[in-house]
């Protein structure tokens, strides 16, 4: 459970005079959930969720994980989300979003109980999310969140056995928590009826709208009841027209939060870029994979064919490293996964699909191995270290093809990032292959998977 801990570990925030969280301006009107110390509070759950008088189950979820206090979009969040308001929040990956939706779903069936049975397949709660890593963190989250209620959860997401998810179906199910693609395959099937949806949520809408998702969430929005028949909360890292445009269509009234970058926790990372040319890159990541502080680390490229060249390379040069891209098979995936976060394997190789919503514990070094075209991918996955108190190193590795690119994450971030070459000792070159490349499927020399849309 300690990717969930990790979500609780920002200090505590100071309240104002009534304990409220504060919302955007333009919100004036909506009046949060009153926050008391009721009945219900014990005297061992924190201080933050004593304050929202969460239902018994829940507080003795939250004590048995150990959680300490609310992060920022916690904070800002749950009061509103718990008295039923649309919520739109702009804040990013690893700032605690998901245990507030989750929260506020929960606490929502236990405090209403229903008074009809819903039929097979038919949830009162829907999250949507655009990959299937952040589904399934999603999914895991609810489990132990709920550990102490009724619901039913299930996860519907591509490349899994479809069979087994149609089985979850054929049951009574409370939340569903999906990709758009399968979930629509469900719901034209009329395996998932999502007439019921009394709780929508869309996470990292913006990643949705880049990754192609919008139509078939449309799509599946029409399936659910009308907006003024459901809460819906909207989470973004990013809010362009377009999402703007979208949120404004799939809400009423919301109430409008913004976590500032700057409140992302990444003061805990120590950021550095190297200046070094392309054909020295490799040389750099290779010595610093074998110095005596780095313990797990993430190394990030662009694209997928960059980051199969990598890993083969690293695996010839003998270093045991997993490989994390679209187009690996969900199963590989979720053993690669699996691998890294029990220590087995210390080295991920992946694309931005590592980039957002998943949380492992103690790795110590985010590599960029190319610097991203998009700056706010630079901020997610610099925030996959220097989590949970614990402080992380990442290091850029910037040639004379992506350099360009730094005065972009400089402005996002608000301050210079410094820059330098690299150490004399990093630049010394590796020694000879002492493997032969692999070529089962799924690893950097393995062949092609067919193409095929993302779920």
């Amino acid at each position: 459970m300690k990717f969930l801990k990790s979500l609780f570990s920002a200090e505590e925030n100071s309240k104002d005079d009534s304990g409220a969280a504060v919302a955007q301006a333009g919100n004036t009107k909506s009046t949060p959930r009153k926050q008391d110390a009721g009945p219900r509070q014990k005297k061992d759950v924190p201080a933050d969720f004593a304050e929202l008088s969460l239902p018994p189950e829940l507080n003795r979820a939250i004590i048995d994980l150990g959680f300490e206090h609310c992060t920022p979009v916690q904070k800002e969040v749950l009061p509103f989300a718990l008295d039923g308001k649309d919520i739109i929040a702009q804040a990013q990956t690893g700032t605690g979003k998901t245990a507030a939706f989750l929260i506020s779903v929960i606490t929502y069936h236990l405090e209403n109980p229903e008074i009809e049975s819903r039929a097979k397949g038919t949830p009162f709660a829907l999250a949507i999310a655009p990959t299937r890593e952040l589904a399934m963190q999603i999914a895991a989250d609810a489990e132990s969140l709920s550990r102490y209620t009724d619901l039913q959860i299930a996860t519907l997401v591509g490349g899994i056995d479809y069979e087994r998810q149609k089985r979850q179906l054929q049951k009574v199910v409370d939340i569903v928590i999906a990709t758009p693609g399968r979930l629509l395959d469900f719901a034209r099937s009329n395996i998932v009826d999502l007439s019921r949806v009394e709780t929508l949520i869309i996470d990292e809408a913006d990643r949705m709208l880049s990754m192609g998702f919008i139509p078939d969430v449309k799509s599946i929005i029409r399936r659910t009841p009308f907006k003024d028949k459901r809460q819906t909360q909207l989470f973004s890292a990013t809010f362009s027209e377009d999402i703007k445009r979208l949120a404004s269509q799939w809400t009423v009234d919301p109430i409008r939060i913004t976590i500032d970058p700057e409140q992302v926790a990444v003061e805990s990372v120590d950021q550095r870029v190297y200046l070094t040319s392309s054909d020295q890159k490799y040389n750099v990541l290779y010595n610093l994979l074998h110095q005596d502080d780095v313990n797990r680390v993430i190394v990030f490229a662009n694209r997928r064919d960059e980051t199969r060249n990598l890993a083969d390379r690293l695996y010839r040069n003998g270093i045991n490293c997993g490989l994390l891209t679209g187009d690996v098979p969900q199963r590989k995936r979720i053993a690669t996964l699996d691998k890294f976060k029990s220590g087995e394997t210390r080295v991920l190789v992946a694309t931005d699909v590592a980039g957002r919503g998943i949380h492992v514990d103690d790795i110590s070094h985010v590599v960029n191995y190319n610097l991203p075209e998009d700056p706010e991918d630079y901020v997610h996955r610099i925030g996959r270290t220097g989590r949970a108190g614990n402080e992380g190193i990442s290091i850029a590795l910037a040639c004379e093809d992506d350099a360009f690119m730094l005065p972009a994450i400089e402005s996002l971030l608000g301050k210079p990032m410094t820059s330098s070459p690299p150490p004399a000792h990093l630049l010394a070159e590796p020694p000879p292959y002492e493997r032969k490349a692999p070529s089962h499927p799924g690893t950097a020399s393995g062949k092609r998977q067919p193409r095929r849309r993302r779920r």
